[in-house]
């Protein structure tokens, strides 16, 4: 045996000990085991590697948590709530909250997800109008603005933004940034010199300790959240970039779902964002001040929760939230999202959704940022169309909107994307809504957009290519993992 041969056998024999002992100690999920270990079997000396990256679990040590929590009389009313859900004496507003009261009262057990029932809610699904009324809102703020990102580019779209945020920070405005290092892996501390010298605060999330390259894929902060003076609130889907304007030729027109909230839905998100900072922040922890939870008028009827799930959550709360929209759901549900990989429990949902009845209707773009994950939502959809649901590719550009309509009362748009990614792997947050004005907007917004979309028929996706099968096949193989 010559040393060549020997070298290589000991190194695929530790590749497969070492990567055994990891797979089977952290992992639980059998599909995702299934995966790994075809890596491993095709690549495995990278494979190893790949699984370093991308493969390990997260501690589910707490990460975030803030002792000032009492103080905003969260607890109190997380527990009078579900104690008066229990003992059904609780006042819903609406019937339409009221037929929802078993998913409020998941929410509320799970994650200390307060429902609130007097906001204002505005949508916005483009842009150019979406960012023209962040920035007024921003101009306008007095006390703080509290932003949170996953993606922040240093180009037009991104200066314009930082320009303005260190115009306030001169003005005595508090601005604290809060980035994820791997969204936005093209920041440098000295991108924000000025504004730190003007006040202002800037972390990053789960930075890397080597400059450029972060070897944590996994686990990353997908959030994206806006607090203007403790009043007005910004959730949903849109990053910070040019491409976000429709101005990146590859993506053509770019279509995402965001929120503009008022009224007492700002403080969860509020509390949220200082959740979130004070995770990354190791000098500048916030702790509670009135002004950060102002006394909100009533600015609506509109009733909503704040989700959030995380790789540290025991329970994956944005997936059991969709599921229960779904199967609640008699009529119709409405789903945009540019990835489409879902596990077995929400495909098993949808699926018996259709086969019953329901008008299941499913829109994914036309074209893939992500290619494996790309065919593995072909190969998903596919799957669906048998049971009856109607599946629709968006022409119009790139459909990035995360939002779940179910019959015109009840909604969910956040930063969550229908994948495993978003459900395990990825820090997220979603508004639950329960409305039927702000439910009616957005499955018309849908309707709207199928006029913009081609629908898949069986006819179509039958003539597809052997070529496009096969990646289909390997990428739903990979699907546990993407």
């Amino acid at each position: 045996m010559d040393w060549f041969t020997l070298v290589t056998g000991i190194i695929f024999l530790l590749n497969f000990i070492f990567a055994g002992i990891l797979l089977f100690l952290e992992r639980k999920d059998a599909s995702a085991t299934w995966a790994w270990l075809m890596v491993l079997f095709f690549i495995p000396i990278a494979g190893f590697a790949l699984y370093l990256l991308l493969g390990r679990r997260l501690s589910k040590k707490k990460l975030f948590d803030w002792e000032d929590r009492h103080k905003v009389g969260i607890d109190n009313l997380i527990q009078y709530q579900m104690d008066a859900i229990q003992q059904k004496t609780f006042e819903f507003s609406s019937k339409e909250t009221e037929d929802m009261q078993d998913l409020i009262y998941m929410q509320l057990i799970n994650n200390h997800a307060v429902l609130t029932q007097d906001n204002d809610v505005k949508i916005f699904i483009d842009g150019h109008k979406k960012f023209d009324a962040l920035f007024k809102d921003i101009e306008e703020a007095k006390n703080h603005v509290h932003l949170q990102t996953y993606i922040l580019r240093r180009d037009n779209l991104g200066k314009r933004l930082m320009t303005l945020l260190l115009k306030k920070a001169k003005q005595g405005v508090k601005v604290r940034v809060l980035y994820d290092d791997m969204g936005s892996r093209g920041m440098t501390k000295r991108y924000f010199k000025e504004l730190r010298a003007a006040g202002g605060e800037v972390e990053a999330f789960f930075p890397s300790n080597v400059p450029i390259i972060n070897p944590r894929l996994n686990f990353r902060n997908h959030r994206k959240l806006v607090i203007i003076d403790g009043r007005v609130g910004y959730i949903g889907g849109f990053n910070v970039g040019d491409e976000y304007l429709g101005l990146d030729k590859r993506f053509g027109y770019w279509r995402d779902t965001h929120l503009r909230v008022e009224g007492s839905s700002v403080h969860p998100i509020q509390t949220r964002f200082i959740l979130d900072w004070n995770q990354a922040s190791y000098r500048h922890d916030i702790e509670y001040a009135e002004h950060l939870f102002p006394a909100i008028p009533r600015k609506g009827e509109v009733a909503m929760q704040i989700v959030s799930s995380g790789p540290d959550s025991e329970w994956e709360q944005i997936k059991n939230g969709y599921i229960k929209l779904i199967t609640n759901a008699k009529e119709y549900i409405y789903i945009q999202t540019p990835y489409f990989i879902p596990d077995a429990s929400l495909l098993d949902s949808l699926r018996i959704a259709a086969l019953s009845g329901v008008d299941v209707r499913i829109m994914i773009p036309n074209k893939p940022d992500h290619m494996f994950v790309y065919w593995a939502t072909y190969s998903y959809v596919g799957e669906l169309m048998k049971a009856g649901a109607r599946i629709y590719i968006y022409d119009n550009g790139f459909i990035h909107a995360k939002t779940l309509v179910a019959d015109d009362e009840a909604a969910s748009v956040g930063t969550a994307n229908i994948d495993l990614r978003s459900f395990r792997l990825n820090f997220e947050v979603n508004a639950f809504i329960y409305d039927k004005g702000t439910a009616s907007k957005l499955g018309q917004i849908f309707r709207d957009d199928m006029k913009l979309s081609t629908e898949l028929t069986d006819e179509l996706y039958q003539s597809r290519s052997l070529y496009i099968r096969f990646k289909e096949s390997i990428s739903r193989l990979l699907s546990p993992i993407l």
